[in-house]
């Protein structure tokens, strides 16, 4: 399904659109000023109340476009679920929800829940007992509420297909359709798709109504990735992966496998040989997954292993490098991979380790590139320095959102009366129950100190190193 391609000539801005002064102030404070080219090109048409089939991919700021047109569709006095959005993976829809919470602070009294597998049901129902203005979940978990009857979608105004294609390729389709089949004949139906296969058109004919296409150019090209590919055989791919890490040395790296079985085989592998891995597979706990993110995208940790699926809605700032283990099952998804380096102008290394028998796949990137590959000589490779540390130390308390712990409160309690300097302190994420800051790892020790003896919110709270 190849869609009409939209130049951007100008930056828009979101003052360029007739939404609400408070809306605007709350963009302006999260830092959104001008629009990037899908908000500029779907959001005008989400607003008009259209359906919409748009192309985008992580970091292209779909996520914003779909929220603002969802929270400003709520009757903020009705507390049922009138906005769903279906994403392929528990992180997904946590990110997502985040995000809408995040530009949901311009009103008052907005709920969003999260309905994901992984979790005990139990909670969930409790939330929705409550009311819930935004449901943000997974197709097979939202299925599960709606055949407990815990769920009532009946009065949806707005669906969202998150990463849809992501969600065909996990086998959601019957139970996308069995949701659908909830929801009023007479919706709005926003679908969000990396790639365009056979199947996204059958569904956007199936249950949009003369959907607007949108897709843009592509916002992050490949001119600034170096890209290498090393022969290697099967038996000597892990022993290739260390070469490559002790030669490039990249400060952050994400290594993609194409099984759970393969990342956490590699996961071993790489701690044996003096590395310290965090490991993303669907076989984790969604604390567990959570806490991998978090070290991760805080810089306590130099290196991520994961599948696609479980990498799907992840957006690393400044990430050094990509390294295949595995080829993508297809050149589309080879580029999405080597896509997450190399960003906002800055030097990017893509990294892909090939076997022999998979010369095809490599002759589909070179023909969907465009472009001869460039091979890397293994011969070449040296360095024989220990594995550098992470920069940063996560540190984990036991308080969090349900305990009305905020960022600006953990902030304070390490930089009060002459405390840590606030450039030593990193990221600071908050879940329900804990929260997690990172600090310059030469301070962790007195930052544990300092966070253990006193107060946050006029409260102790058990803090460890994580």
């Amino acid at each position: 399904m190849t869609l009409p391609t939209l130049t951007t000539r100008t930056v828009a801005r979101f003052t360029d659109l007739s939404l609400p002064d408070a809306l605007l102030q709350n963009l302006d404070s999260l830092g959104y000023l001008a629009m990037t080219p899908i908000q500029q090109h779907s959001l005008p048409e989400i607003l008009k109340g259209n359906d919409v089939i748009a192309q985008a991919q992580t970091g292209s700021g779909k996520t914003a476009a779909f929220a603002i047109g969802l929270l400003l569709k709520l009757q903020q006095r009705d507390f049922g679920c009138q906005a769903l959005v279906l994403c392929p993976t528990r992180e997904l829809a946590t990110q997502v929800a985040g995000e809408i919470r995040r530009l949901a602070r311009y009103q008052e009294n907005i709920k969003v829940v999260t309905l994901c597998g992984g979790q005990s049901i139990g909670p969930q129902i409790g939330s929705l007992e409550h009311g819930a203005h935004v449901v943000v979940g997974t197709p097979g978990r939202v299925h599960d509420h709606l055949r407990k009857k815990t769920l009532s979608i009946s009065r949806v105004d707005i669906l969202v297909l998150d990463e849809a294609d992501r969600m065909l390729d996990m086998g959601f389709i019957d139970a996308i359709e069995n949701i659908i089949g909830h929801l009023p004949h007479q919706r709005q139906t926003l679908l969000f798709s990396a790639t365009y296969p056979r199947s996204i058109r059958v569904l956007s004919e199936r249950f949009q109504h003369q959907p607007v296409a949108v897709t843009v150019e592509c916002t992050h090209s490949h001119e600034h990735i170096e890209q290498f590919f090393y022969h290697v055989e099967h038996a000597d791919k892990p022993a290739m992966l260390v070469k490559l890490l002790k030669h490039y040395q990249p400060e952050s790296s994400v290594i993609f496998c194409n099984t759970r079985q393969t990342c956490k085989a590699i996961g071993t592998e790489l701690y044996e040989a003096g590395y310290k891995p965090v490991v993303l597979h669907g076989d984790m706990a969604q604390k567990e997954r959570d806490q991998m993110l978090v070290r991760f995208a805080n810089q306590s940790a130099n290196l991520l292993i994961a599948t696609d699926v479980a990498a799907r809605g992840l957006d690393i700032e400044n990430l050094a490098a990509v390294i295949n283990y595995d080829l993508g099952r297809d050149p589309e998804v080879h580029v999405h991979r080597v896509g997450r380096t190399g960003r906002a102008g800055k030097k990017g290394l893509a990294l892909s380790l090939h076997t022999r028998q998979e010369q095809y796949k490599l002759d589909r990137i070179s023909d969907y590139l465009k472009a001869p590959l460039v091979f890397g000589d293994p011969k070449t490779l040296t360095g024989n320095r220990q594995p550098a540390l992470a920069p940063m130390v996560t540190l984990a308390i036991d308080g969090g959102r349900k305990h009305k712990v905020r960022p600006g409160d953990i902030l304070g309690a390490l930089t009060g009366d002459v405390g840590i300097p606030a450039d030593k302190i990193g990221k600071i994420h908050i879940f329900d129950f804990t929260a997690y800051v990172a600090v310059k790892r030469e301070i962790a020790r007195s930052a544990l100190n300092k966070l253990g003896a006193g107060k946050i919110k006029g409260r102790k709270f058990r803090v460890r190193r994580f």
